[in-house]
Formats: structure tokens, C-alpha cells, sequence
């Protein structure tokens, strides 16, 4: 007799992941602590409960990543776009769902299937006679369980406090006004971005940054303090007009060969081991993100930027992927368990899901990741080992993720703008088709 997958947590990923077990013939147990204990954020006990935006963004496959990711798992077989397409509401090009009739197709669906069996229960810690576990329990994991998570990862993998800076897509800074040194020309001397900015756009930023809104903590973050170490930056600006230009926006130890000396700095780290991802310093943010948008463009070499991912601060739960995981979700410290969804660090519902379906397709066998020119490649690749683990922070998927397109098409003519997004695109789908056609093997 085979014994089962363990599957902890029944949001969209455990739903994902357990859809992909059952269909390729093993059994699965799917654990889900919901009605019996609830969450801050849940309301019901609905598996895949969508608890935030109905949406799961732009369904553009052609220039968008997210959009790409949905039809990568559509022809992966995924149970949450199957039932993402039946509960359709309107929403222009984007792919929103009735939120209570997609949890409830995601349920009957599984139900159907042989071998599936859902158990209402904690687990608060993982059982030593399991032979094959995924958890899947998200960013609101139960403490009991994020403690036995940390206690099998070590001290420092788990996080409980998210605090992001935004991250710029290189092609889109300008190198008219910025340039590349480190302070003092340390290490190879090009290890960061710099963005000048004068006196005046300097103050002009500070009273923006103060004038702006922020986004409310829950109730459930209220009692996590801010750290010294990562505080937000319109909390310093507040403690001083010049609080920035002497933290995280000093100048010192910096030239400026593109103008006059400036009088505050931006500086932006490296983010991917592709160099296409770009981290603003110490630019940790509760500001909205239409604000943030609109405040950081106001910086010079910045005016055109565009952002995979913008700021926050927040409570959550998630593991140091590349510390922790290997390249097909397990982890290092116990093979018997792989992790899936936003406890990986992804972001979102359908990043969250693709990583359930592929923890799903790694348990029932198949032992090869998607290529990195893949939607789900760059995503899993992000996740278990591609991205600096020193500064490693939740994300969406974004085409800073894929290697680059060629720099020119098949005619000689520059590929350029969107259509690199494009070319990225197409590439994905082809490169999905082989993996896709790829023989499934024994475990």
C-alpha cells in the first residue's frame, strides 16, 4: 500500500499541491486547522479562501509575468486557474473570481478525487512517521508550528517580521544621472547604483515623504515594534529633516561623475544573481503604493522606474528559500518535507499557488525543475537559491526574475522596451512545452 502525503494547510497552494498528488494516482491527506481554529485574516473554513483582493491580477501572457504564470499553469494542469476561469467575474484584463464560488469549486473538485481526504485539525508540530510532507500553511503559519520550523531550520531562517524595500528593474534607470560605485570604492567599486539628488530635491522628497499616506498595520502587527535597524523610512524623515541624508541617504565616501557633488544619495544594491534586480537601501516603507510610486520617482535616474516589487512592512511568516530549500522545495534539513506557497517567500495568490503545483508535481515524481526561462522556473529559482540570501524578502513573480532575452531577434534588429517582455514570453512557453513533455520518474 503507498502511503500518504502529508499536506498541512488548505489554502491555495496545499490546494494546488494536493490536486497534483491525487491526480497522478497517490493518496492524499489534507490538513487544515480551519473552522476549528481560525486565523486573523480568514472568515471561513472554505479550502483556497481568497482573503484579501478577489483578483489575481493581470491576465496579459504576453507582456505581463503574472499574466504569463497564469498560462504556464494552465497548461500545467492547475486546479486553481481551472476554477480562477469558471468563477470569472469582470474585472478588464485582469483575472478576478467570485471569491466564495472558487473556493467552493476548488473543494468540490478535490473531493471528487480518489484518495483525497481533508482532516480538520491543527498540526503543531510534524510527525516523525511521515514519510513525505508538504507544508503549505502560509504567512499566518499557527506558532506552534513556525516553532518546530525553526527549530528543525535553525534560529535564523524563519521570519516573523517583513520589512521590504522596494526593488527597480535595471533596464529602466537611467545611466545619465546615475552611475555605478561603492562608498569609498570598496569591494570591486561598482557594487551599487547611486542616484544623486541637490539640496532642493532633496528637501522636496523629505516634505513628500511626510505629506504621504500610509497603509494602517492589522490588528494582529500592532504588537511587533519596529526595529532600529528597519525602520521605515518616513518614520526617520519624521525625526528630522536631515535624519536620511546622514542614514541611509548619506553622500560620504561618493563621487558623482555624471554632475555637481550631491547632496544626498540613493543607492541601490544588487537583488538577483542576473544583476537585472535592484534593491533601494534602506528604503523599507509602510507608504501606499500609489504614493511610493509617485514619491521615488521624484529621485534622479528613478523618474522612469519600474518596480518588481514595491515597499512594506508587515507581519508574516516565511523561510530564507535559498538558505533552506533545495532546488525542488525539500528541505535541507529533512528531505521527507518540502514547503509551498508564501511561506517560501513568493508573494501573492498565484505565485503562491504555482509553488504549491510544483511542490505537488515534485511529491508524485516528476524530479525535474522547469527551466528558468520559465515563468515557474524563475519563480522556483528565486525561491530556492537565485536570490541573495543575506537580503532575501518575499516576491511577486516580475520579468527581473527570467535571464535575459537575446539582445537582438533572428532578423539582427534590436529587441527593445516591451518587446524584450515580450521575447521573454515566448521563450517561457516554448522552453514550458519540453518540460511539460518530459517523462515523469519515480521519487
Amino acid at each position: 500500500m503507498t502511503l500518504p502525503v502529508h499536506i498541512i494547510g488548505g489554502g491555495l497552494a496545499g490546494a494546488e499541491a494536493a490536486w497534483q498528488i491525487a491526480r497522478a494516482g497517490f493518496p492524499v491527506v489534507l490538513h487544515e486547522m480551519r473552522p476549528l481554529r481560525t486565523t486573523p485574516a480568514h472568515r471561513t473554513g472554505g479550502l483556497a479562501e481568497l482573503v484579501c483582493s478577489n483578483s489575481l491580477r493581470s491576465d496579459d501572457a504576453e507582456y505581463n509575468a503574472v499574466g504569463l504564470l497564469h498560462e504556464e499553469m494552465r497548461r500545467a494542469g492547475s486546479l486553481v486557474l481551472a476554477a480562477a476561469d469558471a468563477c470569472r467575474v469582470p474585472a478588464g484584463g485582469a483575472l478576478a473570481v467570485d471569491r466564495d464560488a472558487f473556493s467552493a469549486a476548488i473543494e468540490a473538485r478535490l473531493a471528487a478525487l480518489p484518495g483525497f481526504w481533508v482532516v480538520r485539525e491543527e498540526i503543531t508540530a510534524l510527525a516523525a512517521d511521515w514519510d513525505c510532507v508538504v507544508v503549505a500553511t502560509g504567512p499566518l503559519t499557527s506558532p506552534a508550528l513556525a516553532e518546530s520550523l525553526r527549530a528543525l531550520t535553525g534560529a535564523d531562517s524563519l521570519a516573523f517580521f517583513d520589512a521590504i524595500a522596494p526593488i527597480v528593474d535595471k533596464d529602466t534607470i537611467d545611466f545619465e544621472t546615475a552611475w555605478f560605485q561603492s562608498r569609498y570604492d570598496k569591494g570591486d567599486g561598482s557594487d551599487y547604483i547611486n542616484c544623486p539628488l541637490s539640496r532642493e530635491g532633496y528637501h522636496a522628497f523629505i516634505d513628500a515623504l511626510l505629506a504621504a499616506d500610509t497603509v494602517p498595520f492589522h490588528d494582529w502587527e500592532k504588537d511587533t515594534p519596529y526595529f532600529e535597524g528597519c525602520l521605515p523610512i518616513e518614520v526617520m524623515a519624521a525625526r528630522g529633516r536631515e535624519t536620511l541624508a546622514f542614514g541611509p541617504m548619506k553622500p560620504v565616501g561618493l563621487t558623482n561623475p555624471n554632475g555637481p557633488k550631491p547632496y544626498a544619495v540613493v543607492q541601490l544594491r544588487q537583488d538577483n544573481a542576473l544583476g537585472t534586480l535592484w534593491n533601494m537601501v534602506g528604503f523599507q516603507t509602510k507608504l501606499r503604493h500609489g504614493d511610493q510610486t509617485r514619491i521615488f520617482r521624484m529621485i534622479p535616474g528613478l523618474q522612469n522606474a519600474e518596480f518588481a516589487r514595491l515597499g512594506g512592512l508587515h507581519r508574516n511568516t516565511f523561510v530564507n528559500g535559498p538558505r533552506v530549500l533545495e532546488g525542488d522545495l525539500r528541505l535541507k534539513a529533512d528531505h521527507r518535507i518540502r514547503l509551498a506557497g508564501q511561506i517560501t517567500g513568493c508573494e501573492g495568490y498565484v505565485e503562491s499557488a504555482a509553488i504549491g503545483l510544483l511542490a505537488g508535481r515534485f511529491a508524485a515524481g516528476l524530479a525535474v525543475p522547469p527551466p528558468p526561462t520559465t515563468a515557474l522556473g524563475a519563480l522556483l529559482a528565486h525561491v530556492t537559491g537565485q536570490a541573495n540570501a543575506e537580503t532575501y524578502q518575499p516576491m511577486n513573480v516580475n520579468f527581473g526574475l527570467f535571464p535575459p532575452p537575446p539582445e537582438r531577434d533572428e532578423t539582427g534588429k534590436r529587441i527593445k522596451g516591451r518587446e524584450r517582455k515580450k521575447a521573454c514570453a515566448e521563450r517561457a512557453l516554448r522552453d514550458l512545452a519540453g518540460w511539460l513533455g518530459q517523462g515523469d520518474g519515480a521519487e
